[in-house]
């Protein structure tokens, strides 16, 4: 039995139309009817659907022109069109224009349920896939269907975008997810081993190859392989890399022997290939091998629509981790929602992490976002914040400049952040200058707060590292690392 979908009618015909709609929700489907194509496209912008189903012969947009504005807006939208038998010529022009298909009238409404199974893009089934954002669902569609093929994809952005998410969602939607799903970086493997590791190696082919090795093309038979940061593999070696994607087999580093290989190729790169290909730093025909479905995912700034559901997603996976409840006021929300995150999904997640171990109570307030968001000003936050809710809440003077990375991993964070909060706290200055100099003086990144907060504390317990430990919550090796650190740059600890 096909899950529940989310479906839209659009037909001018009201008797027709909730004959359609009835059928679809009998058959246990949510069912939106509209009577004409500016009507459909308003309801496209406030929900998602899994498939239209429209009429042909509309006024004022009829169904060509409300199929080209879809195929515009949502790509990977199926829409399957009703025409009547003097329609059929408009019909096959719309299918030619990116419809699935065309029901002829009167049709039974077994027909019209065999064709929304046949055709309706079925929900993503990725718990942790996140795509708010229109750009984002977009992305979605066109790798669910590139998915069901054995296309060799190429999937470029920025690091950071979610390169190897998109490369996951493939192969878990392709008929391959049950087999095995290699990722391999390229960059992170030193060039004389890479060989190696890519192909595998018999017994004796180099000095400690004591044993036979396949190479991560055999462990991918029957799955998915991901290579990762492609444009960084050496020029010699794209060249044997060339051979395996077009004879579909591999030879082990000292082997005489060709293994069959039956696998998908996906590739990814954070540089303009063409570009690499133009310098020569890249093969030409590999990357054309390579490009056979090009997927380009934009920057995270470039699709706003995911910040904040990204963000509510990745403080809710840590806190669950961290057995507490953690939520984001709405404040919070408009400053994550307006910063450009040049580090993108990846920066996001590191800062919601440092944000909830600094967070002391359940709900996250906009004054440790903007602690923990580096080369923040503050000036468009500031606007954001009291157009949400003013005015303003009362924030230290040290919080708007850029801190610096948080490095300290506590065992017990709900310990660490309540010890560290109050060391934040900052009480109202009195009029005189004294007060207002000693305010200035403070630390003004995240390092040097940091390094405040556990030398008072080590200072406070008198010297003790084991009643330091147990008051900040963090373990004793990451204090010893600490005081080490700060003998080394000159501080008397």
């Amino acid at each position: 039995m096909i899950e529940q979908l989310n479906i839209l009618v659009v037909e001018d015909d009201a008797a027709l139309r909730d004959a359609v709609c009835f059928t679809l929700e009998m058959a246990h489907h949510a069912v939106t009817g509209v009577d004409g194509g500016p009507a459909a496209l308003a309801e496209l912008e406030r929900q998602r659907f899994n498939l239209v189903v429209t009429d042909l012969r509309m006024q004022p947009m009829d169904g060509l022109e409300l199929l080209h504005e879809i195929r515009l807006r949502q790509p990977q939208l199926p829409v399957l069109l009703m025409t009547a038998y003097g329609d059929v010529d408009k019909a096959v022009a719309a299918m030619r224009g990116g419809a699935c298909d065309f029901l002829m009238k009167p049709f039974e409404p077994e027909v019209l349920l065999e064709n929304v199974r046949r055709y309706a893009a079925l929900p993503p089934a990725a718990e942790d896939t996140v795509a708010e954002d229109p750009h984002t669902r977009n992305l979605l569609g066109l790798a669910a269907r590139v998915a069901e093929t054995d296309a060799t994809v190429l999937l470029s952005g920025e690091s950071g975008t979610g390169k190897e998410v998109f490369a996951r969602y493939i192969h878990s939607h392709s008929p391959r997810s049950a087999g095995p799903f290699i990722a391999i970086n390229c960059a992170a493997i030193p060039e004389n081993l890479l060989e190696a590791t890519l192909f595998g190696y018999e017994k004796g082919a180099f000095t400690g190859a004591q044993a036979s090795q396949p190479g991560k093309f055999e462990q991918a038979q029957g799955g998915t392989i991901l290579l990762d940061e492609i444009s960084e593999m050496p020029l010699g070696l794209q060249a044997k890399l060339l051979r395996v994607l077009q004879e579909r087999e591999v030879e082990r580093v000292g082997g005489k022997k060709p293994v069959a290989l039956d696998i998908r190729v996906l590739a990814t790169s954070n540089r303009d290939m063409q570009k690499e290909v133009a310098a020569g730093r890249f093969r030409e025909d590999l990357y054309y091998r390579l490009n056979v479905f090009p997927i380009a995912i934009p920057a995270l700034r470039e699709r706003p629509g995911d910040i904040v559901p990204l963000a509510r997603h990745f403080l809710a996976q840590h806190a669950a981790r961290l057995k507490r409840p953690a939520r984001l006021s709405p404040e919070a929300e408009a400053l994550l929602a307006c910063y450009p995150w040049p580090g993108n999904v990846r920066e996001l997640e590191n800062t919601l992490h440092r944000v909830l171990i600094l967070t002391p109570g359940d709900s996250v307030g906009p004054e440790t976002i903007r602690l923990c968001l580096p080369h923040w000003s503050g000036a468009s936050a500031a606007q954001t914040e009291s157009a949400v809710a003013p005015p303003p809440p009362v924030v230290p003077a040290f919080a708007a400049t850029p801190p610096a990375a948080a490095v300290v991993h506590p065992a017990n964070p709900a310990a660490f952040a309540a010890s560290f909060a109050a060391s934040l706290a900052v009480p109202p200055p009195p009029a005189s200058a004294p007060a207002q100099d000693q305010l200035a003086a403070r630390p003004a990144n995240m390092k040097d707060l940091e390094r405040e907060h556990i030398l008072s504390t080590l200072r406070e317990m008198g010297g003790s590292r084991k009643k330091t430990v147990e008051k900040l919550g963090i373990s004793e090796r990451t204090l010893r690392y600490k005081l080490q650190q700060y003998r080394d740059e000159g501080y008397d600890v």
